[in-house]
């Protein structure tokens, strides 16, 4: 679960580098493009706040997981 949850924060950072790369271009201020240099720039915050979230729960999921593991061999040993 921890590894789908790195692949989905470094796939939300690269979405949101590619939102701040376009707020910094020109492509933002030439006529009919889609919104404004604001737009994409709070687009890039919010998925770059997403990706930490997502790579948050990856770590917190991660460390569960050991954690379980380790108890579960403590657990055996005891037994043995």
């Amino acid at each position: 679960m921890g590894r789908n949850l790195y692949i989905l924060a470094a796939s939300l950072a690269f979405f949101a580098l590619i939102s701040c790369a376009v707020a910094a271009s020109n492509i933002a201020q030439q006529p009919g493009s889609p919104g404004d240099a604001s737009l994409w720039r709070t687009m890039g915050l919010a998925l770059f706040v997403l990706a930490l979230i997502a790579a948050l729960a990856g770590v917190l999921s991660s460390l569960f997981e050991q954690a379980k593991r380790r108890s579960e061999e403590t657990r055996r040993r005891g037994r043995s």
